[in-house]
């Protein structure tokens, strides 16, 4: 008998503004396979973080009850790939985790090493049953290491800041590019100097400058690497 083969694993990683949730969403619905956006995740628990009323620079007490926190929050999906809805303990948040702060706030707590192990434990287990195309900043380096599939998506930091200052503006959220910018800079280097799941290519990973391309030039790109 033919051995059963687990179910595909795409895994996309890349900076913010690198096109990640673009491109995996569209692969996902070209394949027919369903898609995880781990960067919404380390929203969830910033949003559930600012809530409470934390606040960064984080003192070790309060990383304590981030570590907590996330391995109690109830973090689902629902919807589409084109239109997915993200809960908390229930609740559409989906609105909120776009925001500046958010963002901000998900950069500081995927610095946790305790906040990551619950959220890499999280994205095993959505993904363990189904496969899928899943997006983040350590899929390929550390969650699904032995992926089917692995991009790095990156762009310069000036067209990055263009996508993402387009986003919000689109959505409503009043910023100007250079806050945008400043913000993503910041980013950065956090989430590539963390002790923790640095952000970087992943070994075999295939790695695609989207500067000069086209939603639909990525994604060819990318479907043309699965087997």
């Amino acid at each position: 008998m033919d051995a059963v083969r687990r179910p595909i694993i795409i895994a996309i990683d890349g900076p913010a503004g690198a096109g990640k949730s673009a491109t995996a969403r569209e692969v996902a619905l070209r394949l027919g396979l369903p898609y995880l956006d781990t960067g919404a995740m380390y929203r969830v628990v910033g949003v559930a973080a600012m809530r409470r009323c934390i606040r960064p620079p984080l003192q070790p007490a309060c990383e304590e009850q981030l570590v907590e926190l996330a391995g109690l929050l109830e973090i689902g999906f629902t919807g589409d790939p084109r239109d997915q809805r993200v809960l908390m303990d229930g609740e559409d948040v989906t609105n909120e985790l776009r925001t500046p702060a958010a963002s901000v706030m998900a950069s500081v707590v995927s610095a946790v090493p305790g906040v990551r192990r619950e959220m890499v434990r999280l994205q095993r287990q959505l993904a363990a049953a189904t496969g899928g195309v899943i997006e983040g900043r350590d899929i390929g380096t550390v969650v699904f290491p032995d992926a089917d599939v692995k991009v790095f998506l990156t762009a310069s930091p000036e067209v990055r800041a263009q996508r993402r200052f387009d986003e919000l503006v689109g959505k409503g959220v009043r910023t100007s590019w250079d806050e945008v910018l400043e913000q993503q800079r910041k980013r950065d280097e956090r989430d590539s100097t963390r002790a923790d799941s640095p952000l970087r290519p992943a070994t075999g990973a295939h790695i695609l400058d989207t500067s000069g391309l086209t939603l639909e030039q990525v994604v060819e790109r990318v479907l043309a690497l699965v087997p």
